[in-house]
């Protein structure tokens, strides 16, 4: 045999095998097709792919330059939809004590119909029923979200909320944790009702020594920089850097400490309005460096700032989600709308003045690289910041802070999932991760309210399509 014959058949050869390389048909259980991927990270739109997804994971991701055949037992066509990850709640509450069991549970689904797919329990007192609710939801039994929780929180004597951990001293820190150790909790949230400031901060230590993630309230007698330089990984709200960005942070903390064994020590509303008038941007922004550098992130929760400044005048009884809350829930409400009653005007104006200020914080936060993790603070006693609905609420009020609807949408999708070191399997709809998908009509990156826009809900390896996610809203609605 000459050398150009044995050539041609190893062409012939190496051509078939590539043929049935190109031709083997892909497995799926689910194909979507025609789809304009949201590609979160880079803020742009990926159109017509295909998605092939298996066992609840993206298998691979098919362009219209790729040829390929593949089996599946069902298909979407997206032709003119948006694909984007599920998003992620990253401060949520499932608490109110054994009356109330039932009625969280059946605020689960409310999070699946608004496309929200990782939910961040912040603290409470359900914690064994949260862990009974992961089994049945990851076994496809109930209709809810991946749930990341704290367990009880960690707070001082006599704590205002009830399961929360009690942490009178430094010395018995150690045994707290061990606690929450003991639960398997996700991550450590500290309230700061009680709580000193030593103790704050020996368990901002004592975290970062064990390795477990660690955020919370945090006295204002002690400094965010000091908590932030002991492993701090995140602090809840806007108050804390509010704090640092004073131009007059130290005497201000000094005084605070002072007054603590005084008839009148100072409160924290009376601090808020001495911060207030000594916030400077340009202290502000060298805290938000900090808190880049030291990979601190914040959750903002502009919105149920706005709700709760505005409860003293507005009637929230046809709110169309207020069905959906169960009546127990809704009478936890009455506590702050009690509370905001009695507010004097001159406070209540203060407070919206003060939740305007957070708003200006949130584009430098932005720029010098500090992580936003959109949060609702949706739960029982939170007075109509509804689960599920409150988070699209949160990303629209980021963007008028400031922030363009693709770094906002980060904030409920990928900032979340690297928050948690949950990157490589959510956040962003690529090959290898999660099939935790949302399938819009509009694009969020045109309009973030086009979040709200669901088509389509994929979570589980279950297709929840318009009229199933309907039916899960019709099923926990009071009769």
């Amino acid at each position: 045999m000459s050398k150009a014959t044995t050539y041609i058949i190893l062409l012939v050869l190496f051509g078939a095998l590539f043929s049935c390389t190109v031709s083997k048909p892909l497995e799926a259980d689910l194909v979507i097709t025609n789809a304009n991927i949201v590609d979160v990270q880079e803020g742009k739109v990926l159109p017509n792919k295909t998605i092939i997804i298996k066992d609840g994971t993206i298998q691979e991701i098919i362009g219209t330059d790729t040829k390929a055949t593949y089996k599946t037992a069902s298909t979407i066509d997206a032709a003119g939809k948006y694909v984007i990850p599920g998003l992620w709640d990253n401060h949520v509450h499932l608490r109110g004590g054994p009356a109330l069991e039932e009625e969280n549970k059946n605020l689960l689904p409310l999070y699946i119909a608004n496309g929200i797919t990782t939910v961040r329990d912040a603290g409470g007192d359900l914690y064994p029923s949260i862990r009974a609710w992961r089994k049945q939801i990851e076994a496809g039994n109930i209709a809810g979200p991946h749930i990341i929780s704290a367990g009880p929180k960690l707070d001082g004597p006599n704590p205002t909320w009830e399961g929360s951990i009690e942490v009178p001293t430094v010395a018995e820190v150690p045994a707290a944790l061990d606690s929450l150790q003991k639960l398997d909790v996700d991550f450590v949230k500290i309230y700061d009702s009680t709580i000193s400031g030593d103790v704050f901060l020996a368990i901002v230590k004592e975290a970062e020594k064990r390795g477990m993630q660690v955020s919370g309230h945090m006295p204002f007698t002690i400094k965010l920089g000091d908590a932030i330089d002991l492993g701090l990984d995140a602090t809840e709200h806007l108050y804390y850097a509010f704090k640092a960005g004073s131009a007059k942070e130290d005497s201000i903390t000094q005084a605070i400490v002072a007054s603590q064994a005084t008839a009148k020590p100072i409160g924290f509303y009376d601090a808020l309005h001495m911060l207030y008038d000594t916030y400077d941007p340009q202290v502000a922004a060298r805290t938000f460096n900090l808190m880049a550098e030291k990979n601190t992130a914040v959750v903002p929760t502009l919105y149920i700032s706005s709700v709760l400044n505005n409860l003293k005048y507005e009637d929230h009884s046809q709110d169309a989600y207020l069905p959906y809350i169960g009546e127990g829930i809704i009478k936890t409400y009455e506590r702050r709308i009690s509370s905001a009653k009695r507010q004097p005007e001159a406070s209540v104006q203060f407070m919206r003045d003060l939740n305007a200020k957070f708003h200006t914080m949130v584009p430098p936060m932005q720029k010098a690289g500090v992580t936003i993790l959109a949060g609702s603070d949706a739960g029982a006693y939170n007075s109509y910041v509804y689960p599920g609905q409150s988070l699209h609420k949160e990303l629209e009020m980021l963007v008028e802070a400031g922030l363009t609807p693709a770094q906002a949408l980060r904030t409920a999708t990928i900032n979340g999932a690297r928050f948690l070191n949950r990157a490589q399997n959510y956040g962003t709809v690529e090959a290898g991760k999660a099939a935790d998908l949302v399938l819009l009509d509009k694009n969020p990156l045109e309009a973030i309210s086009n979040t709200q826009r669901i088509q389509t809900v994929i979570f589980g390896g279950k297709v929840y399509t318009h009229q199933d996610l309907q039916q899960l809203l019709e099923q926990v609605k009071r009769k």
